[in-house]
This record gives structure tokens, C-alpha cells and sequence, in this order.
């Protein structure tokens, strides 16, 4: 394969880790295939001279980003700088993107793409945090705040840090195949690697803790027993309130309906197994309250858009499929 160019944008305040993840994900493709240079990989901030991260490691570039010339693949890592980024930094990303192959943004890297007019009639995503506010400021961007990451045709952007590792790792599936993705993803000890349709973060942190008992208890109670009846009636009862007060209760201070939490929660729990456990398809979805295999596959294709089959094949984690074999 002819060595891809990716070219990393430094500036001020820029986040460490979306820096070095991706980094570390290209780099370690030449060592997994054993032809270093797999990818030629170059830094370059403003005037070539060091740049501070928002943790304060100063980093410096190889070049000065205005004489870098348009790489294959042009990656805009996130930070606290692109709050008021640097106006010269958004005009070279303006014109280094039409000649790349691809343009990857990680994290808050995403408001630099859309500062440069790149997003615009696009989907994209970003830190979960930050997402309102991208919406807000750049209406022309159709921001999606659950997945992981998104890529809409040459453009891809991702939600924080560890997920800028989960696209990069994509794109090297893309250009090398599965075997070395999948290979790369155990030198850094990923154990799975995430799809890209996958929540950025679970059912559990999204969602509020109670703050009465009782519902704190049923919260408990759902990600201890997913295959139980988890009607509103029954859970009602749980937390002897009526069906209609403790849906409103529920909604109210967990921030979602007593449905989507229990959906949320079984297909966390479905795929746990799938990821972690030996267990059939047809045992996971009977633990998992979904009745048949069929009512789980329908889940999994809703959320994650791969049946819970491919699900297992794609991101069950390294250990066990060891001793699988």
C-alpha cells in the first residue's frame, strides 16, 4: 500500500489525548503489519513553533501548518482552543480540506470543521457536553449526539477523546483491512473496538439518579433484573406509587420514560453478555427480557445497525474469544 499522509493540526489549548490517540492508532498499524511508515504521519501548528495543550504538556509540531501541503488525511483534534480559536488555523483547515481524501475531526475539533464551512448540510457529532451549543452556533449542522462518531461521505467526526481512537481505528480497517485493526486495537489494549452508531456513554450515566428512594431502588432494581417484568404496572408497584405517578415521577427525575430506560438498559446488558459470556443468542435475549431472538435482532439493528450475531463477531472482547478457541 502507498503510504497515507495524515496530518495532525496543533494549536493552543488543543486536548492532549485527541492528539496522541489517533496518533498512536496510525503509528501502530506500521508495527502491526510489520512495514513502519504504513503511514506517514506529520504535526503542525501555527508557525511551527510550541504549542501548549489544555493540560499544559507543551508539544511541538514538525512544520509550520502553513507550509504543510494537503495530506490524505487531515485530522483536527479537539480542546479548550476552539472556544475563540485562532482565525489562521480555521483558514488553513479551510484550505487544506478540499484536497484531502478525508477529513477527520476528534472531539471539539468538530467546531473548527464547521468554522471553516465544512460541515455545513452535514451530520456530525461531538462531545456530548457540547453538542447544544454546536447546534446553536452553526444551525446548518445537523448534530447528532448519540453516536460515538459519524462520517458523512469524506468528513467524520467523533465524540470525546477514546472515540477519536474508535474512528481512527476505523479508518485503518478501511484502508488494511479487519485483521490489522483488529490487531492494532490489542497493542493498545482495547479490548473492542466501539461501532460507530454505539451511545457515547450508557443508559446509566445518561440518565439522572433519582432523587427520591423509592425510584433510586426501581432504577437498581431494572439493571439487576432485566428479565423480569419491567412494565410500568410492575415497576409502579415496586415503588408503590400508581402507573401514572410514577411514570410522571420517573420521567421527571431521571430524565427519560420508564421504556426507554429499560430498553436502554437490556441492550447494555445484551451486549455485555454478547461481548463477555459464551451464551447463545437465544439465552441472551430470554436474560435479557426480550422474549425471542427476533424482538433482540430488532433492538441491535434500531441502535447499533449490526444483528446481535454480527455484534458478537465484530466486538467480543480478545480474552474470550481466546479461549473460545
Amino acid at each position: 500500500m502507498k503510504p497515507h499522509s495524515v496530518l495532525i493540526v496543533l494549536y493552543d489549548d488543543v486536548q492532549s489525548l485527541d492528539v496522541t490517540g489517533p496518533l498512536e492508532v496510525f503509528a501502530g498499524a506500521g508495527t502491526a503489519t510489520g512495514r513502519p511508515g504504513t503511514y506517514r504521519i506529520t504535526t503542525a501548528g501555527p508557525g511551527g513553533g510550541p504549542v501548549r495543550t489544555s493540560s499544559g504538556m507543551r508539544l511541538l509540531p514538525d512544520e509550520d501548518l502553513d507550509r504543510a501541503g494537503p495530506p490524505h488525511t487531515l485530522l483536527v483534534p479537539g480542546g479548550r482552543g476552539t472556544v475563540d480559536p485562532d482565525p489562521a488555523v480555521v483558514r488553513r483547515i479551510a484550505e487544506l480540506a478540499p484536497a484531502a481524501e478525508r477529513v477527520v475531526s476528534v472531539c471539539t475539533g468538530a467546531f473548527l470543521l464547521a468554522e471553516a464551512g465544512l460541515l455545513a448540510g452535514r451530520r456530525a457529532t461531538t462531545h456530548w457536553a457540547r453538542c447544544d451549543s454546536l447546534a446553536r452556533r452553526f444551525p446548518d449542522v445537523e448534530v447528532d449526539p448519540e453516536p460515538i462518531y459519524v462520517r458523512d461521505g469524506n468528513i467524520s467526526t467523533s465524540a470525546g477523546v477514546t472515540a477519536g481512537i474508535d474512528l481512527a481505528l476505523a479508518l485503518v480497517e478501511e484502508d488494511l483491512g479487519r485483521d490489522t485493526a483488529l490487531l492494532v486495537a490489542r497493542h493498545l489494549v482495547m479490548f473492542l473496538r466501539r461501532p460507530g452508531g454505539q451511545a457515547q456513554f450508557s443508559t446509566q450515566l445518561a440518565a439522572q439518579l433519582a432523587e427520591r428512594h423509592p425510584l433510586r431502588e426501581v432504577q437498581r432494581w431494572i439493571a439487576e433484573h432485566p428479565g423480569d417484568d419491567l412494565s410500568v404496572e410492575a415497576l409502579a408497584g415496586r415503588a408503590a406509587m400508581s402507573p401514572r405517578h410514577f411514570a410522571r415521577a420517573f420521567a421527571a427525575e431521571v430524565g427519560t420514560t420508564p421504556g426507554r430506560y429499560v430498553d436502554g438498559v437490556r441492550l447494555e446488558t445484551a451486549r455485555r453478555l454478547l461481548e463477555d459470556t459464551g451464551d447463545g443468542v437465544e439465552e441472551v435475549a430470554r436474560s435479557c427480557g426480550y422474549g425471542t431472538p427476533e424482538a433482540m435482532r430488532r433492538a441491535f439493528v434500531r441502535a447499533l445497525a449490526v444483528p446481535p450475531a454480527e455484534y458478537r463477531r465484530r466486538f467480543r472482547t480478545a480474552h474470550r474469544a481466546h479461549q473460545a478457541h
